[in-house]
């Protein structure tokens, strides 16, 4: 007698062929697994959608073209970041027949400035995919760049573009992006923005980059705390007032904190530190690259 110990059993799902392999085309990646660029769809991975287009104003900034950046908050969950920077380049694109560069930095993964240093010296984010990973996962966002005195707009849903580039006007005492976006309740359900958890975004870039004027405005009716509809941040000591706010009403070793910081050779960017030793509680660090919080140390 024989047995048959490894007999298959009959296969109930559809045959495994050339037709079961798909290839995601633009944007669809991200709408699908949208966690493999913002870590989920929680309420942490929502505020980093308003991180990712702070961080670009904020390489403006830190590249010098850049001293105000506006946050506004409004009813409908609707989050509007705008900068006084060069504006995003809004002529045709060489690779990219009838889009301009506007419209591919929008629509495209990896495009972007900053994969050299010919734009920025420096910068944050993700580097080519941040505003692209926004707008996918926005059910509607509007980009207005001010650009060489005329006034620029395009519309987007879902990562796609729903007009084309227009020029609606000119711009003679305005220079800069505005970026308007209201997170897809399709990827993120009902969640909202929380005031709070913005504003003390707003507040912590304006002291990772000393001198940048950051400017903060929410709707009356979506603050049920103590959180201020309207604040301006300005920080001309930077990192030490960062640190001053931290340390609050310790003693500490020294009463000014031992701070400053140097410039790396033939322009390529700098360092800055602030240091302080409490006397009466244990001690603790922040590490920062290009503005972005760098929990495990390191660079970004």
């Amino acid at each position: 007698m024989s047995e048959d110990l490894f007999a298959a059993a009959p296969s109930t799902t559809p045959e495994y062929d050339a037709s079961a392999i798909e290839v995601l085309e633009g944007l669809e990646p991200v709408r699908r697994r949208p966690g493999m660029y913002i870590g989920g769809t929680d309420e942490r991975a929502l505020h980093h959608l308003a991180s990712e287009v702070l961080d670009n104003s904020m390489d403006e900034a830190v590249a010098g073209h850049a001293t105000r950046i506006e946050i506004t908050l409004e009813p409908g969950n609707r989050l509007t970041i705008t900068d006084n920077g060069r504006g995003i380049p809004v002529d045709p694109h060489p690779k990219f027949p009838g889009k301009s560069a506007l419209e591919v930095i929008m629509t495209t993964l990896h495009s972007g400035g900053k994969f050299t240093d010919k734009a920025y010296a420096t910068s944050g984010g993700l580097h080519g995919v941040g505003i692209s990973v926004v707008n996918a996962l926005s059910s509607d966002t509007v980009v207005e760049v001010a650009r060489n005195k005329e006034l620029f707009r395009q519309s987007f849903s879902q990562g796609l573009p729903v007009t084309a580039l227009e020029k609606v006007g000119g711009a003679p005492n305005r220079r800069g992006t505005s970026v308007s976006f209201t997170p897809d309740t399709e990827i993120f359900g009902e969640q909202k923005f929380k005031p709070v958890r913005l504003h003390r975004l707003a507040r912590s870039k304006a002291y990772l980059f000393a001198g940048v004027e950051i400017r903060w405005k929410c709707a009356p009716e979506l603050v049920s705390d103590d959180t201020p509809t309207e604040a301006v941040f300005q920080f001309p000591g930077g990192l030490a007032d960062h640190l001053k706010e931290q340390v609050g009403d310790r003693e500490c070793a020294t009463s000014v904190f031992f701070a400053g910081n140097q410039d790396f050779p033939d322009g390529a960017g700098r360092v800055e530190w602030a240091v302080a030793w409490p006397l009466w509680s244990d001690g603790s660090y922040s590490w920062y690259c290009n503005t972005i919080p760098t929990p495990d140390g390191g660079t970004h």
